[in-house]
C-alpha cells in the first residue's frame, strides 16, 4: 500500500497504429515454470469436426507470478462489473428478458 505522503503515479501507455486494433483470440493456454507464467492466446476453428483442431497463435505473454495474481484479480473485478451491468440490462423493468447464462459452469 502506498503511504499517504507518496504521490500517485500514472502510467502513460502509447499504442502503435498496428497495435490499436488488437488481435482476436478464442482460446488460451496457461503454462508456468519456476520463474514465470506464460499465457498463449490463439484463434482456433471450433467448427472443424476433425480430431485435430487447426489454430494459429496470435500472442504469447510471459508474466511474473506477482503480476499474474494482479491480472487475475483485475479480470475477476472487471468480469463481475460486466455481469452486474448485463444483469441490470436484462431486468424486466429495463425491457430485458432473463439474465445472461453464467459461463462459469
Amino acid at each position: 500500500m502506498a503511504e499517504e505522503d507518496e504521490t500517485e503515479r500514472h502510467i502513460n501507455i502509447h499504442f502503435s497504429p498496428e497495435m490499436m486494433g488488437g488481435v482476436y483470440a478464442n482460446f488460451a493456454n496457461v503454462s508456468f515454470s519456476d520463474y514465470e507464467f506464460t499465457i498463449t492466446f490463439a484463434r482456433v476453428d471450433h467448427e472443424i469436426e476433425a480430431d485435430e483442431i487447426p489454430g494459429v497463435v496470435v500472442s504469447r505473454i510471459n508474466l511474473a507470478p506477482k503480476f499474474l495474481r494482479e491480472l487475475a484479480e483485475a479480470l475477476e473485478d472487471s468480469y463481475s462489473k460486466y455481469r452486474t451491468r448485463e444483469g441490470i440490462k436484462n431486468l424486466p423493468e429495463f425491457g430485458g428478458g432473463s439474465a445472461p447464462a453464467d459461463d462459469d459452469s
